[in-house]
């Protein structure tokens, strides 16, 4: 049976999306760490985000890499404790010269969230879902 799932990214600059994952408070599992791929710990450290350099990830995935900034393949989202948690994180993101593209608001009257590109162009969000208010 699976023990494990993750994602798998491809970047241009393996050191520079390091650095800005950590700078937004990530960190990563050096043990699977390689001049040509790091893995990006998420959510504790069951499931990871593994960054691939571009021709690395091609010859993995025996393919090209799309153009992360000119279409989206997919958006990782991940939840918020709270909506102080979300402005925390978009303040971090804009340090680090992150996107911006959806500035942290409320969304459908029970969700507080925000949207940024990574250097990459890849595409995350953060929302805090207030469950309570949620439209039944």
């Amino acid at each position: 049976m699976i023990k494990e799932y993750w994602l798998n990214l491809p970047v241009k600059d393996l050191k520079r999306s390091k650095k800005f994952f950590t700078e937004i408070g990530f960190s990563f599992k050096t043990e699977r760490e390689t001049d040509t791929m790091t893995a990006l710990v998420v959510w504790k450290a069951t499931m990871p985000i593994m960054f691939f350099e571009e021709k690395m990830f091609e010859n993995v995935v025996q393919n090209k890499v799309s153009d992360a900034s000119k279409a989206t393949e997919l958006m990782i989202s991940f939840d918020a404790e709270s909506e102080k948690e979300v402005d925390e994180m978009a303040e971090k993101v804009k340090k680090a010269r992150g996107t911006i593209f959806s500035k942290p608001q409320t969304i459908q009257g029970w969700m507080y969230g925000f949207a940024f590109s990574d250097l990459d162009g890849h595409r995350w969000n953060m929302l805090f879902m207030d469950q309570k208010n949620m439209p039944k």
